[in-house]
């Protein structure tokens, strides 16, 4: 089977239609962004304990 190639030489969006689907991916980017902020806040806990064992930290005794 042979590869076929496809070149894009223009897209005509209407404005609408273009002003609908970024605010629909604006949308899709909330949950997202809920996740990636829950993984680094996981990470930052993670790794705050893991470098407290090695250096003090100025409120403990």
């Amino acid at each position: 089977m042979e590869d076929q190639k496809v070149k894009i030489t223009g897209l005509d969006i209407p404005f609408g239609d273009l002003v609908i689907l970024m605010v629909k991916l604006a949308f899709a980017s909330i949950p997202a962004m809920i996740v990636v902020y829950f993984v680094f806040a996981l990470l930052g806990i993670f790794f705050d304990g893991f470098m407290g064992m090695f250096f003090m930290h100025p409120h403990m005794p």
